[in-house]
């Protein structure tokens, strides 16, 4: 069946100048993947486990530790039986292994030292970014009082308000007495109060 399959799909393939000599790639589907010689690894897990390393190496425990395998391994060949020791006195595996140890080790401090100054560039933007949104919301907030204070200038007052109905109680009783006080007087009058 895989034969027929082959050959129904070359049918189908236009010919002519335009046509493609090979099978055209569908677009909305992902290619497959690739193979590849080197052995693939995710970044991330590999970055978590540098950090953890590194934080170890950091600490007052690896140093411990550390202390005692060298002692350990000092003692057991100098005073281990003859056929038991593994690296006589000048002590050339043990140097090999301190070395080996600190070329990993370095690497290692490095990489998790470069995640941590691209976690604190991200941090370092984004709190610019926050800062910078804080300063514009203020920038607007402190626009927004000065128009209030600007339209509470051209609004009636609640003391200016007491004032006109004062005035115009005023106005009322001395109307009533049978003294009246034309408008022009009692304008002249308030605004020599009013200064």
């Amino acid at each position: 069946m895989a034969p027929e399959r082959e050959t129904s799909a070359r049918e189908r393939t236009p010919a002519g100048a335009t046509a493609a000599t090979r099978p055209r790639a569908r677009l909305d589907q992902p290619r497959p993947p690739r193979r590849r010689l080197l052995p693939e690894w995710d970044p991330e897990a590999f970055g978590r486990l540098s950090e953890r390393i590194a934080r170890f190496l950091g600490t007052g425990r690896f140093i411990v530790w550390m202390t005692i395998v060298i002692i350990v391994w000092v003692l057991w060949n100098i005073f281990a039986p003859g056929d038991l020791k593994f690296d006589n006195y000048p002590f050339i595996f043990l140097t090999l292994m301190l070395s080996l140890q600190a070329s990993y080790a370095a690497p290692l401090i490095l990489l998790a030292q470069n995640r941590q100054d691209d976690r604190d560039r991200v941090n370092l933007e984004q709190d610019r970014k926050s800062n910078e949104r804080s300063i514009a919301d203020t920038e607007y907030l402190t626009r927004e009082i000065a128009a209030l204070r600007i339209g509470l200038g051209e609004v009636a007052t609640r003391d200016w308000i007491r004032s006109e109905l004062q005035d115009l109680v005023k106005e009322m009783e001395e109307r009533r007495d049978g003294h009246v006080v034309f408008p022009a007087e009692r304008s002249a009058g308030r605004d020599v109060e009013d200064r």
